[in-house]
């Protein structure tokens, strides 16, 4: 049997019976080396490699600072603002959850700890409020997803590692499809609550109160400001940012709201690290793999496979979109974009797609695949804050996931949407 047939046998096989991704893919390289008589060291030198890399610090700060901010008290004066804003809008408590996702989403980069840090305090929220607990857990898992679209963004650091694009560039082309995301959903949600019936606080818009909730939040919502300013006025570069947003989130949290104390610390850093050897265990093994399946020329092949169905770039991105989506029903965001980032890019790029136009697609993918059973992680945290079962969740989040796809295919025959701010900079 040929090393290509082995590869993907055995990747799809460990899938299948319910080995852990970052596994799956290490025994598929670690059996392929063996059929095709490739050292065994050939896995630590690729692993090693990909790990020993200055953007990728970039990821654990992000981790780390997401969870100080969560545990901070930064997020619930996020959620504040956005209440007196949105809160006595029709369907004013999901619209808010969404807003609320899409600042903090601008401090943390992940899509997780965007669900967990929102979801725990709107969920009860929204239940309270009259709305049903199945659609409540929906949307805060599928405006966690807004995490991996607006900037800093931690898929969109590994896309630029992988793809050898500006981070800097990928972050400003996150802007707009976020906000259209952002829109659709809460446009849908504004429909379905006056189908159904949830209305707002009934508090009349309040210019005064506004004011009072953004001076309390002042310093959650100045984060995002010195984050992403800093990286685009060229004082620090993205993976400096992320150690500033720790030492920002600690002091805050610290001396300023006095919601973290320094008993808290230690639990912080060990989630944080636990979470973070995870991210590093699957990028060393998927760079392996991707390694691997360069090596074997499968990009070539598949190339080829793909322009024999058609020469049209469009029905070519449709066709990897597909193939995205459904593998991201089973595969961990960071596997996708380390793996089908170089297998496709190559194509695309000599069809005329820029390459950020697809980084953003493959990262829109890939948040879908977050809302998509059995490999959900969106799903899995969602569930456990509203104690429904993974089956309810993702019922529910059924129709946030179509109105997502189609977000989508708008990008997708609309590259200016993605593309406008980078070349304006």
């Amino acid at each position: 049997m040929s090393p290509p047939l082995v590869l993907g046998l055995t990747l799809i096989g460990s899938l299948l019976i319910g080995v852990p991704i970052a596994f799956s893919i290490g025994i598929a390289t670690l059996v392929t080396l063996w059929v095709g008589g490739i050292p065994m060291a050939f896995i630590a030198q690729q692993s090693f490699t990909a790990l020993d890399s200055f953007p990728l610090m970039a990821v654990p700060y992000f981790i780390l600072a997401g969870a100080l901010m969560e545990t901070g008290g930064l997020s619930k004066r996020i959620i504040n603002v956005a209440q007196e804003l949105m809160g006595n809008i029709t369907g004013g408590f999901g619209i808010v959850t969404i807003l609320a996702c899409l600042l903090f989403a601008a401090i943390s980069g992940s899509s997780p700890a965007t669900v967990a840090a929102i979801g725990s305090i709107m969920i009860p929220a929204m239940v309270q409020r009259g709305y049903s607990k199945d659609f409540a857990a929906a949307v805060a898992g599928s405006g966690g997803g807004l995490g991996i679209i607006i900037p800093p963004s931690i898929p969109m650091i590994i896309y630029g590692i992988v793809a050898g694009v500006s981070i800097g560039d990928m972050f400003l082309a996150g802007f707009v499809p976020g906000a259209l995301l952002a829109s659709m959903m809460m446009f849908y949600i504004y429909w379905t609550a006056k189908t159904r019936g949830y209305k707002g606080t009934g508090e009349k818009f309040n210019f005064g109160r506004v004011m009072r909730a953004v001076w309390d939040a002042k310093w959650a919502l100045l984060a995002p400001v010195i984050i992403l300013g800093g990286i685009y006025s060229g004082i620090f570069t993205p993976t400096e940012s992320a150690v500033i947003a720790v030492v920002y989130g600690l002091v805050v949290g610290l001396f300023v709201y006095r919601e973290l104390s320094w008993r808290q610390i230690p639990k912080t850093l060990i989630t944080s690290a636990i979470i973070t050897g995870t991210v590093m265990v699957i990028m060393g093994t998927a760079t392996a793999f991707g390694k691997l399946v360069t090596m074997y020329q499968i990009p070539n092949m598949l190339a080829n496979s793909i322009m024999g169905i058609s020469d049209n770039k469009y029905v070519i991105l449709l066709l990897i979109s597909l193939i995205i989506l459904f593998v991201g029903t089973f595969m961990e965001t960071l596997s996708i974009i380390i793996i089908f980032a170089p297998l496709f890019l190559p194509v695309l790029v000599q069809m005329g797609i820029h390459p950020i136009h697809f980084g953003i697609l493959l990262v829109v993918g890939a948040e879908i695949g977050m809302m998509t059973p059995p490999l959900g992680v969106n799903l899995f945290v969602a569930s456990g804050i509203s104690g429904l079962s993974m089956e309810r969740v993702a019922k529910a989040i059924l129709p946030f996931v179509l109105t997502l796809i189609l977000g989508m295919l708008i990008l997708m025959f609309i590259p200016w949407l993605t593309l406008v701010i980078p070349d304006i900079f």
